[in-house]
């Protein structure tokens, strides 16, 4: 009876440690990113590799980066400028502001916007959920992106 015993736990011994090593070989075979993030994570995933995507993320990332901090300095020297030149008409008396009338339209601005604030619509909802997809689906290739624009950014 002890000796059934022993066979029977053998066995149980022999046939988990046959399993084991078939996870283990599985394992092996999948790419490290399929681990983290699951067997689906992205059309890009599967046709390219960790580094190609880091590659292209971060290129086009840098390129975005670049663009958006000249632009932006661009946007914000036509914007003062304007300001500015604004300014020294309305001082010289080429042209007259009525600033209280402005006051008044930027406060009803601002309470349009608060009362829109509150829920945000359908299509902002939906597009939310959409980039979300995306960046799950394409971890590597948006996070080479990111750290290609934050160099953009700072060149």
């Amino acid at each position: 009876m002890a000796e059934k015993k022993k066979d029977k736990s053998e066995e149980v011994v022999e046939y988990l440690l046959d399993k084991s090593e078939e996870v283990v070989d599985y394992a092996k075979k999948q790419r490290w990113w399929n681990k983290i993030f699951g067997k689906n994570s992205g059309p890009v995933a599967e046709k390219y590799d960790v580094a190609t995507q880091l590659a292209i993320g971060g290129v086009s990332g840098w390129c975005a980066g670049y663009l958006f901090q000249k632009v932006g300095k661009l946007a914000a020297s036509a914007v003062g400028g304007g300001f500015f030149l604004l300014q020294i008409a309305n001082h010289t008396g080429y042209i007259k502001v009525d600033w209280k009338r402005v006051e008044r339209d930027v406060n009803k601005a601002k309470k349009q916007l608060k009362l829109n604030t509150e829920k945000p619509s359908k299509e902002v909802r939906t597009k939310v959920d959409e980039v979300q997809t995306f960046v799950k689906k394409n971890i590597v290739l948006t996070g080479g992106f990111a750290g290609g624009f934050l160099l953009g950014l700072a060149s």
